[in-house]
Protein backbone atom coordinates (compact mmCIF):
# COMPACT_ATOMS: atom_id res chain seq x y z
CA UNK A 1 0.00 0.00 0.00
CA UNK A 2 1.03 3.52 -0.60
CA UNK A 3 0.68 6.53 0.95
CA UNK A 4 1.54 10.15 -0.42
CA UNK A 5 4.67 11.56 0.80
CA UNK A 6 4.90 13.48 4.19
CA UNK A 7 1.76 11.76 5.29
CA UNK A 8 2.90 10.72 8.98
CA UNK A 9 -0.69 10.71 10.13
CA UNK A 10 -1.48 7.80 7.62
CA UNK A 11 1.78 5.90 8.43
CA UNK A 12 0.79 4.23 11.89
CA UNK A 13 -2.59 3.05 10.51
CA UNK A 14 -0.68 0.98 7.88
CA UNK A 15 1.75 -0.34 10.43
CA UNK A 16 -0.99 -1.46 12.24
CA UNK A 17 -2.35 -3.20 9.18
CA UNK A 18 0.97 -4.80 8.58
CA UNK A 19 1.16 -5.93 11.72
CA UNK A 20 -2.37 -7.69 11.51
CA UNK A 21 -1.55 -9.04 8.32
CA UNK A 22 1.74 -10.48 9.86
CA UNK A 23 0.05 -11.67 13.51
CA UNK A 24 -2.84 -13.11 11.73
CA UNK A 25 -2.13 -14.07 8.70
CA UNK A 26 1.50 -14.77 7.62
CA UNK A 27 2.90 -16.56 11.02
CA UNK A 28 -0.25 -18.31 10.55
CA UNK A 29 0.06 -19.49 6.58
CA UNK A 30 1.10 -22.54 5.03
CA UNK A 31 0.65 -22.82 1.18
CA UNK A 32 1.44 -25.03 -1.69
CA UNK A 33 2.30 -22.46 -4.10
CA UNK A 34 2.08 -19.05 -5.68
CA UNK A 35 -1.73 -19.70 -6.99
CA UNK A 36 -2.43 -21.06 -3.48
CA UNK A 37 -0.98 -18.27 -1.74
CA UNK A 38 -2.99 -16.00 -3.92
CA UNK A 39 -6.61 -17.79 -2.53
CA UNK A 40 -5.67 -17.44 0.76
CA UNK A 41 -4.49 -13.75 0.52
CA UNK A 42 -8.24 -13.33 -1.06
CA UNK A 43 -9.81 -15.35 1.47
CA UNK A 44 -7.58 -12.80 4.19
CA UNK A 45 -9.01 -9.61 2.40
CA UNK A 46 -12.63 -10.80 2.69
CA UNK A 47 -12.74 -12.06 6.09
CA UNK A 48 -10.49 -8.94 7.40
CA UNK A 49 -13.38 -6.16 5.46
CA UNK A 50 -16.29 -7.72 6.19
CA UNK A 51 -16.37 -10.37 8.70
CA UNK A 52 -13.07 -8.87 11.41
CA UNK A 53 -14.57 -6.51 14.04
CA UNK A 54 -11.71 -3.66 14.49
CA UNK A 55 -11.34 -2.00 17.84
CA UNK A 56 -10.54 0.91 16.10
CA UNK A 57 -13.90 0.79 14.49
CA UNK A 58 -15.55 -0.09 18.21
CA UNK A 59 -16.38 -3.27 17.15
CA UNK A 60 -17.39 -2.69 13.52
CA UNK A 61 -16.07 -4.29 10.15
CA UNK A 62 -14.27 -2.18 7.92
CA UNK A 63 -17.13 -2.65 5.53
CA UNK A 64 -19.77 -1.62 8.16
CA UNK A 65 -18.04 1.37 8.74
CA UNK A 66 -17.97 2.44 5.31
CA UNK A 67 -21.43 0.95 4.86
CA UNK A 68 -22.45 3.60 7.54
CA UNK A 69 -20.50 6.76 6.06
CA UNK A 70 -21.89 6.01 2.49
CA UNK A 71 -26.21 5.86 4.01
Amino acid sequence: MYIKPRSSQLNGKIERSHRSDQEEFYQLLTYKDDVDLEEKLAEWERFYNFSRPHVAHRGKTPYEVLKDKLL
